[in-house]
């Protein structure tokens, strides 16, 4: 069975948790599990350069959501309190993080440890960076310490890192951009974390740790206790797995629900290179150019669908309000019209 942690570096609960999920498999005498670890930001908007977590603490903004990460106790506290909770877990009485430091390229290494080397070295590397953080007070967004963790597990070569650690913090400090934008779509792995990224969103995972697995997820940094009961029933349930296609497919329907047309857009990519003749993707797809302003492409693949079937009133009914954004209110009035007249509902929007 594979379990998927979904889990942000920078959180100390997935630390914990990490540890809790290794005392629960230790005494695991269930089916083999495989340990999959995937990305989740719980701070995307922080910056290329780290700032020191103190500098961070005086920041009214951020004290407001750290406050209401731990509702009733101060950002210094719940700091504290962590601290104690990692301490009683065997990570040491001098944890916690010194910086607030964004994570993307941390996540393109941990996939790429995945792709590259399997579970076993990818739980290497999560371990690595999590001690570089937490233990070690690095700062997990300067790719001199990422080439270094890279280099002792084999994968500086493959994660393109340069050789030299300080031409690697050169390159870390050339902008201060946040977001996907500021890691180079080409690099190895950087396509795939941002699609993992957007995975994670369509499956509602919405905190750091969660473990999914057997169509069940698990939030938070649960007791060892916990874990095993959950993996039981995760067990027991094992779902069939559906085809990757129709995952994807359904993955990008998530995120158009969730208003994020230009994600799903990102999950369509491979699907309509593969697939373009498929018309459940070609609507989709239609729909999240609607839903992101991309009107000529949408009026471009509504047209299609409607000639290849006039009686689609759905169809029908997006590309006359697509025209009808476009200015082009005549033409959009007889797809509209047709359109209420097979589908009365539509008479109303």
């Amino acid at each position: 069975m594979r379990i998927e942690i979904w889990a942000d570096v920078v959180c100390g609960w997935a630390h914990i948790g990490k540890r809790r999920l290794e005392k629960a498999l230790a005494s695991w005498e269930g089916e083999p599990i495989e340990v999959v670890w995937r990305p989740y930001q719980i701070d995307p908007s922080a910056p290329a350069r780290a700032v020191p977590m103190t500098e961070m603490l005086r920041d009214p903004m951020a004290d407001e959501a750290l406050r209401a990460c731990a509702p009733g106790l101060s950002p210094v506290q719940n700091r504290a309190r962590v601290a104690e909770v990692a301490a009683a877990e065997g990570l040491g009485s001098q944890w916690g993080s010194g910086w607030r430091a964004g994570t993307l390229e941390a996540h393109r290494l941990i996939a790429l440890a995945y792709e590259k080397g399997g579970a076993e070295l990818q739980d290497r590397v999560v371990e690595r960076v999590l001690r570089a953080h937490f233990v070690d007070v690095q700062d997990i967004s300067d790719l001199a310490v990422l080439t270094a963790i890279a280099t002792e597990a084999g994968l500086a070569g493959e994660a393109g890192y340069t050789a030299s650690p300080a031409r690697a913090a050169t390159r870390a400090g050339e902008s201060d951009r946040t977001g996907f934008d500021r890691v180079p779509q080409t690099l190895p792995g950087a396509a795939l974390t941002r699609e993992l990224l957007l995975v994670g969103k369509a499956k509602g995972v919405r905190t750091s740790p969660t473990i999914v697995a057997g169509g069940l997820a698990l939030e938070g940094a649960q007791s060892p206790e916990t874990i095993r009961e959950f993996l039981e029933d995760a067990s027991r349930r094992a779902p069939r797995r559906l085809p990757a296609e129709v995952e994807r497919l359904r993955h990008a329907e998530s995120l158009l629900d969730q208003r994020d047309p230009l994600g799903a857009l990102t999950l369509l990519r491979p699907l309509m290179e593969e697939h373009g003749a498929d018309r459940g993707v070609r609507m989709l797809a239609a729909r999240a150019y609607f839903a992101s302003a991309q009107l000529n492409r949408a009026r471009t693949a509504l047209d299609a669908l409607v000639a290849e079937a006039p009686d689609d009133s759905y169809a029908r009914h997006l590309l006359g309000r697509t025209l009808q954004r476009q200015g082009r209110h005549e033409e959009a009035a007889s797809h509209l019209t047709l359109a209420a007249v097979m589908t009365p509902d539509y008479a109303a929007g």
